[in-house]
């Protein structure tokens, strides 16, 4: 499970999404989440299905890539259906006992919950496969920059957003070599009840624990010995510039946008 974690890795590809302003790229994944909830009928679903579809093409990259990053909320997914369908009453009831009622109008919910979870993750996970981390906190903080008036750290919280996506592989790999090496003394983590196996748990979390306190550590050295002092001041070897791709994807995000209000206006 936890090699299929996708957020925070970078799929090098040449596609016209990869080439496109990380700025563009944020404000797509905004407006998608946005109108995501915004419309909440089949019609709305359909064409954000779709949308999602033609982007994932155009990335270039494997489906599998994609897909597998779902393995790793598979536990949320399945946690939200059930919860959803148990538990929420309506007019046309099914079965009804106690605090238990199932309904169809919770399994048409909770099919909706479910596809917007997963239509979400796989446009999370199309951004970070399709922007460095070092693009990511650029677009960020130019994106952001009005808001150094009011004095908020944009280039700081940019900086720890990114830091933290580029360390989520990082960890889930050395959380994996933990485990093969704690397997290879002896250890189970299968087997016993639920207090054994939390039990069983202690020698990964100790070890990662350690293990991540050392590499913030060294982080910050590395940050010091470079004279990083904040944003201030800095300028950027690779300036984000526009290109006429990233004007034209302006539009297209527009004309989605325009074609989502109307489709709520008239489902």
């Amino acid at each position: 499970m936890l090699k299929d974690i996708t957020l925070g890795q970078y799929y090098p590809a040449e596609s016209k999404i990869h080439s496109l302003d990380v700025r563009v790229k944020l404000l797509a994944v905004l407006c998608y989440m946005v109108f995501l909830f915004f419309n909440n009928s089949a019609a709305g679903y359909g064409i954000n299905i779709a949308v999602l579809a033609v982007i994932i093409k155009l990335t270039k990259i494997p489906p599998k890539q994609m897909i597998k990053g779902l393995r790793s909320v598979l536990f949320l997914l399945l946690f939200s259906v059930f919860f959803t369908i148990f538990f929420t009453k309506g007019e046309n009831m099914i079965f009804s006992i106690g605090i238990i009622h199932i309904s169809w109008q919770g399994i048409f919910l909770a099919v909706k919950i479910c596809l917007r979870i997963f239509l979400l993750i796989l446009m999370s996970a199309v951004l970070t496969l399709t922007t460095t981390p070092t693009d990511l906190a650029d677009g960020m903080e130019k994106a952001c920059a009005p808001l150094v008036k009011i004095r908020v750290p944009v280039h700081e919280i940019a900086m720890m957003i990114t830091i933290a996506l580029r360390f989520i592989p990082v960890l889930a790999e050395e959380t994996d070599k933990i485990m093969r090496a704690q397997k290879a003394r002896g250890a189970d983590f299968e087997s016993g009840g639920l207090v054994k196996k939390a039990k069983g748990l202690v020698p990964i979390f100790i070890p990662l624990i350690v293990s991540s306190v050392k590499r913030s550590s060294d982080l910050a050295l590395a940050m010091e010995a470079r004279c990083y002092r904040g944003g201030e001041g800095r300028t950027k070897m690779k300036p984000l510039v526009y290109k006429k791709s990233d004007k034209t994807a302006y539009f297209v995000i527009a004309g989605y946008a325009v074609v989502m209000v109307v489709v709520k206006c008239i489902f």
